[in-house]
Formats: C-alpha cells, structure tokens, sequence
C-alpha cells in the first residue's frame, strides 16, 4: 500500500497541530451556541473524531451519508444516502467534510440543509482545492489547500482504500489511471 504513495503531502504531525487550531477557533466562535456538528461520511470520520477532541463547548453531533463519486470524478449527481437523525431547526449547524473541491456536493448539502431553517450554517473542511471549484461555496474553517492532486490517507479513499493511512498522501496516478 505504501508503495502506491507518490508523497506524503501533509504529516500526522501537521495534521495534529491544525486540526488542534481548527477545534480552538471553533469553539471560540460557538461559545455559547451549542452547534450541531454534521459530518459527510464517509471521508470525515477520522478528522470529524480528531476535531471533536479538540472542541470544548457544548455541542452535538449527526451524520450524513451523502455520495456524488464514481472512481475520481464526480458524477454530478448528489444522492443521500444517510440523512440526519434529529432536527435542526434553529440550531447552527456546522458541515464537516474532508474535502471540499469542486464544491457540488457541498453547494447541493448546504442547500438542502437550508430548506429546515437552521440558525446558520458554516463549513470545516480538512482540505480545500480551489482549482477545481465549479460552485460557488467556501469554507468557513479549512486546515490545509492541497493541489490538484488525488489525496488519500486519514480518512479520504480511492475505492474504499487507503482510508486508515495516519497522512494525506498523493496516490500514484497509475494506480487509478
């Protein structure tokens, strides 16, 4: 497996320590709003756990399973496959995500979070691409902005794999080409 690594793109260590800066600005900006935090499985697990240790208001969290790849490309089309388990009207939501890149899913999720009335919605990615942004949607919280290179590790995937890899690597194109 690690022979399919072209680089390490981003360290455990750099992992620890802005995922730590993220979970300290958010819990400063949600002070007294006990968020619900949502994350986009399935991408978002190991960051959403790691985030959470380092936030330290009340809050709640929900998953949603929500799915728009095929292989590396998206297909354009948003399914939910998983949709939230309480409701979050009047509460301000915070959408966890792994990566935010062309920003359709996102751009489709916020929208049809919306459509219940929370008190406002903002957006942690782990990793924000903006070369490849096609939506019009931003991250309010994002760790790192990585190339236009296929990332896996700490949770991203390549047909379900490399999720458990402890960094962000860049897959060699060959493995998915």
């Amino acid at each position: 497996m690690l022979n399919d690594i072209e680089k390490v793109l981003i360290s455990e260590e750099e992992l620890e320590a802005s995922v730590a800066e993220i979970g300290r600005r958010i819990s400063e900006d949600y002070r007294d709003k006990d968020p619900i935090f949502v994350g986009v499985l399935k991408g978002c697990f190991i960051f959403m756990a790691d985030l959470m240790r380092h936030v330290d208001i009340k809050c709640s969290m929900d998953f949603m399973a929500v799915s728009s790849y095929s292989g590396t490309s998206s297909t354009g089309a948003v399914k939910i496959n998983k949709d939230l388990s309480e409701d979050i009207e009047g509460r301000h939501i915070i959408i966890v995500e792994d990566i935010l890149d062309s920003g359709m899913t996102l751009s489709y999720l916020k929208g049809y979070l919306m459509n219940r009335r929370p008190a406002s919605i903002s957006i942690a990615t782990l990793m924000d691409k903006p070369s490849r942004r096609k939506a019009d949607v931003y991250a309010d919280y994002s760790c790192f902005e990585v190339p236009d290179a296929f990332v896996v590790g700490y949770g991203l995937d390549y047909n379900e794999h490399y999720r458990n890899l402890p960094y962000i690597g860049i897959l060699k194109s060959e493995i998915y080409n």
